[in-house]
Order: structure tokens, then sequence, then C-alpha cells
């Protein structure tokens, strides 16, 4: 039996409570949803927080490589193992090892992580010496691992090592009033820590159903950016909005972009110039972007949206204590000090 928490306040409460034990824990949540933030502040809260926090990531590493980035391996194990290679687990001695996106582990080598967990020994591959480890196990997931398990695509025995203790991280679309704890955190990430937030923008944040989760917020907070002066103090809802070319000063890159770019590629055919209109000197001449693009054949692009599925996301890991706009609940305090 796995201890599996409601999505939402107490999933904080007993981070915070989890980070000061050994136990395992396994965060399930959306892509984007910021569960690595949430994986480093338990380590950063815990007794091992000097130690090293090693991320393994489960998808990224191919299925022929993955045991010995776990694992490591010695010289001549394999054809191109020309020196020792320490693998993940012994890397992470004395701290954290976090294995995201556990569900991606290959079915093979489950059972080699499996036995790791249990004897606290692992062995290189092309090695015959048991090296013992002193690692702490975090594991995120967006998959349904008690599905995968009764599929076939995850072992049992494994899902229940790792899920000693399982917590739902919620979504950000079902957390919008900590909205004003997480994006300060953000502007100050992106380099902006000194804009004050308008009443008004939040209220464009907070009409947003954010299916890519805190991933998709910092995207649009970049962007926005882009259209803050360098002086100003405040970020407006106007600033979320698409600009329209009619409300600033004409730019000295259209002018360019229609010479260098549209002009060059019309001058390659002098049919196109003739069918097109467009002048055979364009030094003082723009050609409309609209009109250059419609030279370009195009498919027709996809507009349907796949609804995002009802898992979870973080917000209160990436808000600094300091730049909360109201006093923080006690499920804030643990990500709020790791951030």
């Amino acid at each position: 039996m796995a201890f599996e928490l409601p999505p939402l306040p107490y999933a904080f409460d007993a981070l915070e409570r989890f980070a000061k034990t050994e136990v395992s824990v396994t965060l399930v949540g959306e892509t984007g949803a910021g569960k690595d933030i949430l994986a480093h502040a338990l380590h950063s809260e815990s007794s091992r927080a000097s130690g090293p926090f090693v991320v393994f990531d489960c998808g990224a590493v191919a299925a022929n490589l993955a045991e010995s980035e776990l694992l490591g391996h010695e010289r001549g194990a394999f054809t191109g193992a020309v020196s020792s290679h320490v693998g993940a687990f012994e890397r992470a001695h004395g701290g954290t090892l976090f294995l995201d996106e556990i569900g991606e582990m290959p079915v093979e080598l489950q059972p080699r992580l499996l036995r790791a967990l249990e004897s606290r020994h692992v062995r290189r591959v092309g090695g015959k010496q048991e090296r013992k480890i002193d690692v702490r196990i975090v594991a995120a997931t967006n998959r349904d691992l008690r599905n995968d398990v009764a599929n076939g695509k995850f072992r049992e025995d494994l899902f229940f090592r790792l899920a000693v203790a399982v917590v739902p991280v919620p979504s950000l679309r079902r957390r919008l009033d900590d909205l004003p704890y997480l994006v300060p955190s953000l502007l100050s990430s992106l380099g902006r820590p000194d804009l004050v937030v308008a009443e008004s923008a939040y209220a464009v944040l907070q009409s947003h159903s954010w299916p890519g989760n805190v991933r998709e917020l910092k995207n649009a907070l970049a962007c926005a950016l882009a259209f803050v002066d360098p002086g100003a103090l405040a970020l407006e809802a106007s600033h979320l909005s698409t600009a329209k070319p009619t409300d600033s000063p004409a730019s000295p890159f259209m002018p360019r972009l229609a010479r260098g770019t549209a002009t060059s590629r019309l001058h390659s055919s002098s049919t196109s110039r003739a069918s097109s209109g467009v002048p055979s000197s364009s030094r003082d001449t723009c050609v409309p972007l609209a009109q250059f693009a419609s030279m370009e054949p195009s498919a027709p692009r996809a507009t349907s949206r796949t609804a995002p599925s009802a898992v979870t996301s973080i917000a209160y890991s990436l808000a600094p204590r300091d730049r909360r706009s109201r006093k923080p609940s006690s499920r804030a305090r643990m990500s709020s000090s790791a951030a």
C-alpha cells in the first residue's frame, strides 16, 4: 500500500514533513508543472542538503546507454568504453537521486534499479565489485504508473519500492490564487526583479487556463518583457497582449526585412516579380509582408487542441519569501525557502 495524498493543499503540508525524513517520494503531475523544482526543494530542506543532488532523466537517455548512465561501467565493458564511468547512483552518494520521468524507464533496466534500491549496492556494467550507495530517492512522472503496472509496462515490485509516498502536484489552473507568489519570482529569474505587477496584469493571467503550467507562464512573461521599456517600473495588462503595429513607431527592422529577405527571394524569379507587381528595383520600396507570405505555398494548420489531463503543478516552490504580496500559508514555507 502506497501513502497517496489528495491533490490539493495537503500535498504541500506533507512535503514539509517528508523533507525531514528518508522516505522515497514520487511526484505525479503534468508536464511543466514544476516537479523538478519540488524535488530540489525536498533535497534542500532535508538532512542531505549539503550532499549532491543528481538528476537522472529516464526519458532522455537512450535505452542501450541507460544502464551505464545509471549504474556506471568499467573500462572495456563494451565497445567504446575506453575508460571507467561513474554512474548516477555513485555520484549521488550522500545526497539525493532524482529519477525524472520514471515511467519512461526501459522495462529491461527496471530489475537492476530494483536490486540497487533493495540492496543499497550497485555493480557497474562489466565490473565485479559491489559498491555501497547511500542515496535518498525522489521520482517524478506525468504517467499513471498504476495503469502501467496493470498493462505490464512497469514492474509492480518497483512501483511499491518507489511509491512509499505519492504526492500529486497541483496544476497551475487549479492554483490561480498563487500567481501573486509565483509571478514575481519568475520575473526575478528573467532579470526584472524590480517590476511591480499591476492588478490588471494579474487579471489577464488569471483568465488563462495554463495548459502548459508554470513553464507556459514563464514563457508568457518572457515574451511580455520584450514590450516593457527598460525604465518601466510595472508590468501592465497591455504588455501581455499582442502588440499592434500601429501602436508603436516604425521599426528599422521592417524595411530591412522587406529588402533583405522578401525582395531577395522575389528577385530569384522574374516571373514572380511580374505577376506579383513588385518593382524590379525595390531599394526604396517595402514589400508588404502579407503579399510576400502569399507567394509561399503552405498547408492549412491544425487548430484543434486536446484538453489537458487533470493531474498536477507547483506554484509555491518558485516563490521567494521576500517577494510575496501577502502572508504565505504554511503550505508554501518549504518551497519558498528552497527558492
